[in-house]
């Protein structure tokens, strides 16, 4: 009985075991055909551009503590003016709404009352 309990433990371990292998290799083989599509596409992590490999040149880092603060904070009250605006145009539309549904004009669209 207990040999019989201790066999099927020992396949049921070696059949996950399978499945687990079969799906790290279909992983492998995934991940070696994204390889190949990127290395067609020639994209490198090391890649700045301006090396004639065709890739997007990429602005230098520039920390904004050394950075002219002038720019940065008309480009900060830009983003806040339009979301103002953003929010006042969405609070125009809902008071537009809520206008429509208080004033609506009632027409009976169902038998008796249909025009």
């Amino acid at each position: 009985m207990w040999g019989l309990l201790a066999t099927l433990l020992v396949a049921t371990l070696a059949g996950l075991g399978f499945m687990l292998f079969r799906k790290a290799m279909r992983t492998a083989h995934a991940l070696d055909a994204l390889g190949r599509q990127l290395a067609a596409v020639d994209i490198d992590g090391d890649d700045r551009g301006g090396d004639g490999r065709g890739g997007a040149a990429l602005p230098a880092f520039r920390s904004a503590v050394l950075q002219d603060p002038t720019p940065l904070r008309f480009a900060a009250e830009m983003h806040t003016s339009n979301r103002r605006h953003r929010r006042q145009v969405r609070r125009d539309e809902l008071i537009a709404q809520g206008k429509l549904f208080t004033h609506a004009q009632m027409i009976q669209r169902t038998l008796p009352h249909a025009r």
